[in-house]
């Protein structure tokens, strides 16, 4: 989690000069960077790029490092110029750029849907930079890309100092040794190479700590005493904790180590890693000094235990101490190893990115050298087993990646190693005459002859998908800047002065401890020995109790359960008798006369509390047989401890609470004066036995036995395995008698992965499962029409929508199994035996399923003539997006262009029911309007091309406007128009999309429509509107929640109302009732309407009884 200072939020960009902005080209001279600051008016009014432009960018330099915390947008003034989404780069020097992230990996940010409105985005943690570099990704159709921009944060102290991998920091303490009980560790840092020391320091008695980079991470090897040989710390037996990934980037990175006694918690940047030490060792003892950098050997000046770190380390805090401050200023406390200097070298490597994998090509001319010898040296990083790397005209050479080898050269020339690591890889080669030289970092050299002078050869490969620099041909380096000013080559589909790899595994997405790998596009978990499946590892292979094994036909024996299913406990092996028993064996760790007896079980505490809040019941039986036990004046001689720790005293046969056996509840104890008979002193066995059967309490953690010592005294105890019966979780039925039955449940905490499961069987056509809605985001199972079972969610990449189908109908009173799952990598959807239903996520979008609030079904409230909801969407909303690779893939299921659903009570004629307007003049509306002689009938109308007439459509000739409840559910797909509940099917005359959606109006609206329209927007509402729903968005739910939004207008008298259970038999009188309010006008609604109410859990809506049986998981 970041901070933000809370005055760090202040403009930047407003009063810089005009050198500060530069542009990758501007249309003419009064379209020039300089003219996008915010709210500008002068000249053109912002900036726009030249239209031959195929990179554009705008860059804005902020004079010194600055903390950056959020960024802000126009079009240019006055104009149809405007970026709807775009990137953020930013830099430190203006030359190595680097790619902003969200706090879930997404790169876009969203920008304007018109010239003149500010958009302002957060960043969800800060940047500290000079340079950034704004990237136009999508920009009005109907205009040009045109920017104003401002920066928000505030100033930034920095104490920086540069070590050249040949050089270190002492810092020497006060006296012989420092112990601490606690640390707190800081830097931040930007490294040229993969591997270095950040910090070390150790003590004689064997602690020691060292924080270093391998292979791009960061590695923590922290000992508090455990090791009394030193010389250990660098074994190979020693495992450290490892964060981070890419920091090889020479980009800045943050990290922290916070250690109290034997807890630590390492972070980089955002991801941290929380351990705890081994051994007993509470402090570190840490000897004379901490170097900073490298591991200087004493004695020994300018040699290094390790590779010391090449970079630059900025803000560098020990316990607070600020060890660079020290360091400039020359304090004793600092000595300098080397050439430490107080200023970042800039970096010297340019890299440019393959972006694709099937169009990414970079083309350089090379002439022959006169010595005959062809070279060509480059350094590379990539996550893909494959790709061309290079070729040569003519296919002599060829040479690319490959899983299983190192390289490939024409034929195998294996050199058995893997290069799609994601690190740096330098690759040399040569050719004279018929011999090849092929070379890759330090290993051995590959030599080749060729036997023919020429060789016809296709390779089938992938583009290169990665980083490439330093590309050299015949000795040349090539500039990398002529290239992109057009100079030099050819190229496509290229980044420049940026490596934007994202690391997919970081932090691992796989479940239960599965491993994560990668390529550019995507990720993959491996299941094995897991005891999970599926694309996350998250379904667990194992029933979750031994109930569940005998429903499947399984026998007696051992058998692994699962008691949270999906959940984060794992699996533990049980015993079951097919009665229904778990029977979890226990085992002691240790035998021996102590007056303390703790228990191990085979299954862990979590495991343990799982099984049994699960069960019907459990038992566990505790024999304890004393003879001559305990002196008179002590009491109780022995009790017992529960799963939590607490103690008991209480034996089997008695309720808890009770300090007595079960033989003073038979009145059988051998002496009535005690409540137990091992509390009487007799020189004789006797014995207190139980069943301890309070499940709260179970299992017995231990058993302690007091007056050990006393000459005599003996004693016996047996504790005998935890047994349970039962499954509480199987046909956990509820019943449904009418439309406005619900259940409560809390907010589904379903973030990156969630599975539900129920049965059930009905009778209604249709009805909600189960629905939970955040700001945003939603999540819903639905019975959308009797043969049809709908998964839809939406995690900030659009609706994505799963619908399976029966050839036979669902509603016919027997029960049907539903199973909806959905993680980061896919969404499933499975009805009984029907095939499985897939929809795989998009492979850069939003990640989590943020839920909040309670859930509305079946929202109702009443209107009168001058009431309206206007709901006003918070971003332009466009069902196409087809430019954004997010949406297209979450609509691949589903081409639905729009669905809209709502059910209404009234009398009022004509009625406007409902109105969705765009910001380019298109519209859909519902109304009710006479139709000849049959009454008010519902009226549909479509306005999707401004230069035609709209389509209007009349699906059925009953009158609406007769107080009764009506439900409705417009669906369109293309050209194709279905009114549902009507049974009726319509062609548009155009396909065309709804293009920058502005809002959704229930009830009175003015605006310019056919004439019928006006007629009814002029009469508004009156009665009752329940169940609203344009594709995710619930507007009447919103504006019952979040009546104080900004996104919500509500305008004269609204009552939240009950009109969703209107019964057939009270029409009658709702029809006269809403007749009268009517006509004495907008005072308040009489009308008799259905009580809504928040709740999260399962439902489902129908006139006739319906049983629900379910499951959450997450």
């Amino acid at each position: 989690m970041f901070c933000f200072p809370d005055n760090c939020n202040g403009p930047l960009a407003s009063a810089l000069p005009h050198s500060s902005f530069q542009s990758s080209s501007q249309s003419s001279a009064g379209y020039s960077a300089f003219y996008a600051k915010l709210n500008r008016r002068d000249e053109a009014g912002g900036w726009s790029p030249m239209v031959t432009d195929q990179d554009p960018w705008l860059q804005v330099d902020l004079r010194e490092q600055m903390e950056v915390t959020a960024v802000a947008t126009q079009g240019r003034y006055d104009s149809s110029d405007w970026v709807s989404s775009y990137l953020l780069l930013y830099s430190d020097t203006g030359r190595i750029w680097k790619q902003y992230r969200h706090e879930d990996g997404l790169e876009r940010f969203d920008g304007n849907v018109n010239s003149e409105t500010v958009v302002q985005n957060k960043l969800s943690h800060p940047v500290k930079t000079r340079f950034l570099r704004f990237v136009p990704l999508d920009w009005n159709p109907s205009g040009w890309m045109g920017l104003r921009v401002e920066v928000f944060g505030c100033s930034y102290k920095s104490y920086v100092a540069d070590f050249d991998g040949r050089s270190s920091l002492l810092y020497r303490f006060n006296q012989k040794s420092m112990s601490t009980v606690k640390d707190v560790i800081s830097l931040r840092f930007k490294s040229h190479q993969a591997e270095g020391v950040l910090l070390h320091g150790e003590g004689q008695r064997g602690d020691y700590i060292t924080l270093e980079l391998h292979r791009g991470r960061l590695d923590l090897y922290l000992n508090l005493g455990e090791l009394h040989d030193s010389r250990s710390r660098f074994s190979s037996r020693r495992v450290p904790v490892t964060v981070g990934s890419l920091l090889d980037d020479q980009h800045w990175h943050s990290a922290q180590i916070e250690r109290f006694n034997r807890q630590v918690n390492l972070t980089v940047d955002a991801h941290t890693q929380h351990f705890q030490t081994k051994g007993e060792g509470q402090s570190l003892e840490v000897d004379y000094e901490l170097s900073f950098g490298g591991i200087p050997l004493p004695g020994k000046p300018g040699t290094f235990l390790r590779k010391n770190f090449h970079g630059c380390i900025e803000n560098l805090y020990y316990n607070g101490i600020n060890i660079i401050d020290l360091a400039k200023r020359r304090k004793p406390q600092i000595h300098s190893v080397g050439n430490v200097t107080f200023s970042c070298s800039p970096p010297q490597l340019v890299a440019c990115t393959f972006l694709s994998s099937t169009s990414s090509f970079l083309s350089l001319p090379s002439a022959a050298p006169a010595t005959g010898e062809f070279t060509v040296r480059f350094q590379f990083r990539t996550w893909n087993p494959d790709g061309l790397l290079w070729d040569v005209c003519c296919s002599v050479l060829t040479t690319f990646a490959s899983d299983q080898y190192l390289l490939k050269l024409i034929i195998l020339c294996c050199l058995g190693r893997r290069v799609n690591d994601g690190l740096w890889h330098a690759v040399s080669l040569a050719s004279r005459s018929l011999q090849i030289t092929l070379s890759v970092d330090v290993l051995p050299v590959c030599r080749l002859a060729l036997e023919i002078p020429t060789l016809s050869l296709t390779v089938f490969s992938p583009a290169f998908q990665g980083c490439m620099q330093l590309i050299s041909i015949n000795n040349h380096l090539v500039n990398l800047s002529h290239v992109q000013q057009g100079l030099l080559g050819n190229y496509n589909e290229l980044q420049f002065d940026t490596c934007n790899m994202k690391d997919r595994c970081l932090p691992n997405l796989c479940e239960h401890g599965a491993r994560c790998s990668q390529t550019w596009s995507s990720f993959s978990c491996d299941c094995s020995g897991t005891g999970y499946s599926g694309a996350t590892c998250h379904n667990s292979i194992h029933e979750s109790s031994c109930e569940a094994y005998k429903l499947s036909g399984s026998s007696s024996g051992f058998y692994f359960i699962d008691p949270d299913g999906s959940g984060p406990l794992g699996p533990t092996q049980v015993y079951c008798n097919m009665t229904g028993e778990i029977m979890v064996a226990l085992v002691l760790l240790r035998t021996h006369c102590s007056h303390g007896e703790k228990f191990s079980y085979n299954a862990s505490a979590d495991q343990l509390r799982a099984i049994v809040t699960g069960a019907e019941q459990c038992q566990q039986e505790v024999v304890y047989n004393c003879r001559k036990p305990t002196s008179r004046y002590i009491r109780p001689l022995s009790w017992w401890l529960d799963r939590q720790g607490d103690k008991r005293s209480y034996w089997g046969g008695f309720l808890p609470g009770v300090q007595q056996c079960s033989c003073s509840l038979e009145e059988n104890c051998m002496d009535m004066n005690y409540f137990c008979n091992c509390d009487a002193d007799a020189d004789a066995w006797t014995n207190d036995t139980g069943i301890l059967s309070y499940k709260d309490h179970l299992p017995v953690s231990q058993i302690v036995i007091g007056d050990t010592n006393r000459t005599g005294s003996q004693a016996v105890y047996h504790v005998g395995s935890l047994r349970c019966y039962g499954d509480k979780s199987i046909w956990n039925a509820a019943s449904f008698y009418q439309e406005s039955s619900y259940l409560y449940f809390p907010t589904l905490q379903a973030e990156l992965a969630s599975d539900i499961s129920f049965y059930f069987k009905t009778s209604s056509p249709s009805g909600v499962f189960l629905e939970n809605q955040g700001l945003k985001d939603f999540i819903r199972v639905e019975l959308s029409s009797p043969t049809v079972v709908t998964f839809s969610f939406d995690v900030g990449n659009g609706p994505a929508v799963l619908s399976v189908k029966s050839h036979l109908p669902l509603n016919d009173r027997q029960w049907h199994y539903v199973r909806a799952e959905r993680n980061v990598k896919e969404a499933s959807l499975q009805v009984d035996q029907l095939p499985l239903r897939l929809l795989q996520a998009p492979a850069d979008g939003h990640l989590r399923l943020r839920l909040s609030s309670q859930l509305f079904v079946e929202v109702s409230v009443s209107f009168d003539r001058d009431s309206s909801v206007t709901y006003t969407f918070q971003e332009p909303f466009s069902v196409m997006q087809n430019r954004s690779s997010q949406a297209s893939s979450a609509f691949a299921e589903s081409r639905a262009r729009e669905d809209m659903a709502f059910s209404f009570v009234t009398s009022q004629r004509p009625a406007m029911l409902l109105t969705i307007s765009t910001f380019t003049q298109q519209y859909i509306t519902t109304i009710l309007a006479r139709n000849g002689k049959n009454g008010y009938n519902l009226q549909i109308w479509y306005h999707l091309q401004t230069d035609r007439s709209p389509d209007v459509f009349n699906p059925t000739p009953k009158n609406l406007a007769d107080g009764r409840l009506h439900r409705i559910r417009i669906h369109r797909v293309g050209k194709n128009l279905y009114v549902q509940d009507i049974h009726r099917k319509y062609t548009l005359s155009s396909d065309a999309e709804l293009i920058l959606i502005r809002s959704l109006t229930l009830g009175k609206v003015i605006s310019n429509f056919g004439e019928e329209v006006v007629k009814a927007a002029s009469k508004g509402f009156v009665g009752c509107l329940s169940s609203v729903q344009f594709n995710h968005v619930a507007p009447l739910k919103a504006a019952l929640t979040n009546r104080g939004s900004s996104l919500i207008t509500i305008r004269g008298p609204l009552v939240q109302s009950n009109c969703g259970a209107l019964a057939e038999s009270t029409s009658h009188v709702l029809q006269g009732k809403t007749q009268t309010q009517a006509s004495n006008g907008p005072t308040s609604s009489l009308v008799t309407l259905r009580n809504s109410n928040t709740y999260k859990g399962s439902k489902i809506s129908g006139d006739n009884n319906c049983v629900l049986s379910f499951s959450l998981l997450c």
